[in-house]
């Protein structure tokens, strides 16, 4: 338990800040299943326009560094690839 007012302190933002980046990071996976929903259902417009709207989301996020650079263009590479295999 933290014993100084400052400790104290920084354990109620750290709670407070935990809980602001969890709500980003379920942002950041909803607005992927987003873009997973609208492949499986064969639209690529759709898609596509899922997609471009899902990116703003996703880098936002990374330059709020909850997650990696390196993981937010994994996954729009990965969401970009699997609108390009639509037929």
């Amino acid at each position: 338990m933290a014993n100084s007012a400052q400790a104290r302190k920084r354990a109620r933002q750290t709670v407070k800040q935990r809980d602001h980046n969890t709500s980003l990071r379920s942002e950041l996976r909803t607005a992927i299943k987003h873009v997973r929903k609208a492949v499986e259902a064969g639209d690529k417009t759709a898609a596509q326009a899922v997609f471009k709207a899902s990116i703003s989301t996703v880098d936002a996020i990374a330059d709020k560094r909850i997650i990696h650079k390196n993981k937010a263009a994994r996954h729009k590479s990965r969401l970009s690839a699997a609108i390009k295999a639509m037929a």
